[in-house]
C-alpha cells in the first residue's frame, strides 16, 4: 500500500514545489512508483516535471469538481515511473465550488484512494495557503513534510500550520503524522542559517530531517527545462541533496 506525503506550509517561497519536484524524481529514481498530485493553482510543479499544462484536458481540478476519472489525469514524464497528476488555474475557485459539496474535506481522499495500490509514494505539492484544497491534501494524506526556509522567519507561521495539522487530525485524518520538517535554501556559510536549523531542532527535535537542502544554482534552473534537477544535473549539490532526502525518507519507513 501506498503512502500519501502532502508538503504543506502556507509561508510561500520555502521550496514544497521545488521538494516536490525533487523528491519524487529521486524516489523514482531509487525504482519506486510515484505520483505527483499538483493541488496548487501556479501549476508549477506540472510545468517543472514537463507537463504542457495548456494541453491538459483533464487536471485534478475536474477529477475534484466534476468527478472525472482520476486516471484520465495521469501524465507520463521523463522517468518512467514518476507520473503527474497537473493542475490549472481553475483550482483557485474551486474552494468555493466545493463549499455546498457534502464531505468537502474528503474529495481528494476519495479521488486517491483508487490509486494508492499502484503507487509507492503519492506527493501532494499544495499551495502556500491554508485553505480548502490544503485541507483536502492534508485529509488525504498519510503524513506531512514541512519545507522551513534556513532564513530569519523561518518559524513564523509554523505554529499557524501545526494548529491546523491539529484540529485535521482530531475530526478529520486521525491517522495524520508529521513526516518530519525540512530545512531548505540552506547556506552553511551564513551564521544565521546555522543559527536557524539549531533553532528548528531544539523546537522539533526527532522530527526533523537530517538531510538540509542548500541553495544551488541548478535546483532554480531546472524546472524551466521541465526537468527535475537529477536530469538536468545529477552532480549538482542540489540532486545530490534530494537523492540524499529519499534514501533518508525510505530508511525511515523500514524503522
Amino acid at each position: 500500500m501506498g503512502k500519501i506525503i502532502a508538503m504543506a506550509n502556507q509561508k510561500g517561497g520555502v521550496g514544497k514545489t521545488t521538494t516536490t519536484i525533487n523528491l519524487a524524481a529521486s524516489l523514482a529514481t531509487l525504482e519506486k512508483k510515484v505520483l505527483v498530485v499538483d493541488a496548487d493553482p501556479q501549476a508549477n510543479a506540472s510545468s517543472g516535471l514537463g507537463i504542457d499544462i495548456k494541453q491538459a484536458k483533464c487536471t485534478i481540478y475536474e477529477c475534484i469538481i466534476d468527478h472525472a476519472d482520476v486516471r484520465e489525469a495521469i501524465h507520463d514524464t521523463e522517468i518512467e515511473t514518476l507520473k503527474v497528476i497537473s493542475s490549472h488555474i481553475n483550482l483557485v475557485g474551486a474552494e468555493i465550488e466545493m463549499l455546498n459539496l457534502k464531505n468537502r474535506e474528503r474529495i481528494l481522499k476519495e479521488v486517491l484512494s483508487p490509486l494508492k495500490s499502484e503507487f509507492d509514494y503519492i506527493l501532494i505539492d499544495c499551495s502556500p495557503s491554508l485553505g480548502l484544497i490544503t485541507v483536502n491534501a492534508l485529509t488525504a494524506a498519510d503524513s506531512v513534510i514541512i519545507p522551513v526556509q534556513a532564513e530569519y522567519f523561518a518559524l513564523e507561521g509554523i505554529s499557524k500550520l501545526l494548529n491546523t495539522i491539529k484540529i485535521i487530525k482530531s475530526k478529520l485524518n486521525p491517522g495524520l503524522e508529521i513526516e518530519g520538517f525540512l530545512l531548505t535554501m540552506y547556506d552553511s556559510r551564513l551564521r544565521q542559517a546555522n543559527q536557524i536549523y539549531d533553532e528548528v531542532k531544539r523546537h522539533f527535535q526527532e522530527l526533523v530531517f537530517k538531510t538540509v537542502i542548500q541553495r544551488n544554482v541548478k535546483l532554480s534552473e531546472a524546472p524551466s527545462y521541465g526537468l527535475p534537477t537529477i536530469l538536468y544535473d545529477a552532480d549538482s549539490t542540489g540532486a545530490k541533496n534530494h537523492l540524499a532526502l529519499a534514501k533518508e525518507l525510505i530508511e525511515r519507513e523500514k524503522q
